[in-house]
């Protein structure tokens, strides 16, 4: 690499040489049409002079006479003829010299840039030429600390193939002995598995055993204690008095009389008396005397599984009978007083429900009545309405079930004047409209009110409806107050008093009244 920047750089040298020796002639050549530019004008500045010395001539001339005014003046035209041939030549010289100098002057600047890039360039050079020799001198030192650092190396590889071969005995001999001791761990690991299961097996057998103790013994203390709390007999005396060394009598025997004179002494008994019960209780149960072998002589040893037996059939028999409740006599007095108080509610019920009934047969009545009323007047003011809202027409309501005026509907029925429908359905939106209105207003003067509110029931008719309307509003006026909600004009006339609501300018809304009155 260190080659190659000195061959860039000698390269670089040898161009930086040949464009100075360019600039060199250029700046020669630049120098020479500087003269020839000089030179030029020095020429022109010399004909320039002759012209004025040939100018003063010519009129010093002019005054010594006319007879040679004619060849002075074809002298001097010849001579301004010849100077100014000579003038062109000097300018085009001169404009020539001027374009080569710019030209040259061009070209040096080129060739100055070009030189002062290549002198860039060989600085570059050179100090990548230097660096390169830098960086030869580090590596050349690093080579031999390389070198230095490799011969220790191979000495410490010496050193630790010696260290390896004796550790890898050393490995061996712990291998030997690892795999020794592995193995006395296995058998000491199955030993103690053996004695685990071992002693996991004692300790469930020793659980199960103490296990089945505890449940014995708590089966016998509660065989002792239910022998104390239902026989009043301590296990001692019911074994002595009852146990399986005894004989069993026939149960087919009847107890003797008297023999359950003894059975009545409960569990409240003295615990002294235990072995008195005891007899007596045998007595009552079997017939026999405990201790008298004569006595016993009808009996039969104990067996088990036949006791079992019979104990089994005494309890089913016990089960049939059903529990004893004995708390049934209160309850049966708390069952009685429940009935009697309902039977009592029940009348008050049956008395309440009668009062009902007739308060609604009044209610009804009275609710007919007042229908029929409201009906009566309202259908004789729909016709007069109608009359005025459809001049020539004819309106009417009618009860669809008379006989039923809780339950009856109404129909309306309308008839314009030229029309023979009388359904609404047929008729126009408008028709519709008033018609609806006809109702309302007929329902207003058959059961008038102090207020009316409406809004815009007129928007939908003509002017000559709203003529007609106007008239049945001005007959409302004389009995009562009216609110309308309007946007119609002749509407606004007919009232006493206009509100209106308006924004103002800084978004509040404001409501606007004005009496109609006080204008008229």
């Amino acid at each position: 690499m260190l080659r190659a920047a000195e061959r860039t750089a000698d390269r670089a040298a040898s161009e930086l040489s040949r464009v100075r020796a360019v600039l060199d002639s250029a700046e020669a050549e630049t120098r020479r049409y500087d003269e020839q530019v000089a030179a030029a004008r020095e020429h022109l500045a010399r004909e320039q002079e002759r012209l004025r010395e040939a100018a003063e001539r010519l009129g010093a001339a002019e005054k010594h006479g006319e007879e040679d005014t004619e060849t002075v003046q074809l002298e001097a035209a010849a001579r301004r003829d010849e100077l100014h041939r000579a003038a062109t030549t000097a300018r085009t010289a001169e404009t020539e010299a001027r374009l080569t100098l710019r030209s040259l002057e061009e070209q040096a600047r080129a060739l100055g840039n070009r030189a002062a890039s290549q002198e860039r360039a060989a600085a570059a050079e050179r100090r990548a030429r230097e660096e390169a020799e830098r960086r030869a001198r580090r590596r050349r030192i690093q080579a031999r600390n390389a070198e230095a650092v490799l011969a220790g190396a191979e000495q410490l590889l010496e050193l630790v193939a010696a260290s390896a071969a004796v550790a890898a005995a050393e490995r061996d001999r712990a291998e030997a002995v690892r795999a020794g001791l592995d193995a006395e761990l296995t058998d000491l690991r199955a030993a103690n598995d053996r004695l685990a299961a071992r002693l996991a097996g004692l300790t469930d057998s020793v659980h199960r055993d103490e296990l089945a103790r505890t449940q014995q013994r708590a089966r016998i203390q509660a065989l002792e204690d239910r022998s104390l709390e239902e026989l009043g007999l301590t296990p001692d005396a019911l074994v002595e008095h009852y146990g399986p060394h005894l004989l069993i009598p026939d149960p087919d025997l009847d107890p003797e009389p008297g023999a359950g004179a003894g059975s009545d002494r409960g569990p409240g008994a003295p615990q002294d008396d235990a072995p008195a019960a005891a007899e007596d209780g045998q007595d009552a149960l079997f017939g026999v005397a405990s201790g008298d072998p004569a006595e016993a002589a009808g009996g039969a040893p104990y067996v088990r599984a036949q006791q079992e037996a019979r104990l089994r059939r005494a309890e089913k028999e016990l089960a049939s009978l059903g529990r004893v409740n004995p708390l049934a006599l209160e309850e049966f007095a708390a069952l009685e007083e429940r009935h009697r108080f309902l039977a009592e509610q029940l009348e008050d019920l049956k008395r309440s429900r009668q009062d009902l009934r007739s308060i609604i047969r009044d209610v009804d009545e009275h609710v007919e009545r007042v229908f029929a009323e409201a009906y009566a007047d309202t259908a004789r003011e729909f016709e007069g309405v109608f009359a005025t809202l459809f001049p020539g027409g004819e309106g009417r309501l009618r009860l669809t079930d008379p006989t039923d005026m809780l339950s009856t509907g109404i129909d309306v029925e309308a008839r314009p004047a030229g029309k023979k429908i009388k359904r609404l359905s047929l008729l126009s939106g408008g028709e519709r409209s008033l018609t609806a209105i006809a109702l309302l207003v007929a329902i207003f003067k058959a059961r008038p009110s102090p207020f009316y509110v409406m809004d815009e029931v007129e928007a939908a008719l003509d002017d000559r409806n709203l003529g007609r309307l106007l008239s049945i509003f001005r007959q409302l006026q004389e009995t009562s107050q009216l609110i309308i909600i309007t946007h119609q004009k002749r509407t606004m006339e007919i009232a006493d008093a206009l509100y209106g609501v308006a924004m103002r300018g800084d978004g509040v809304t404001t409501v606007i009244g004005q009496r109609l009155a006080e204008l008229r």
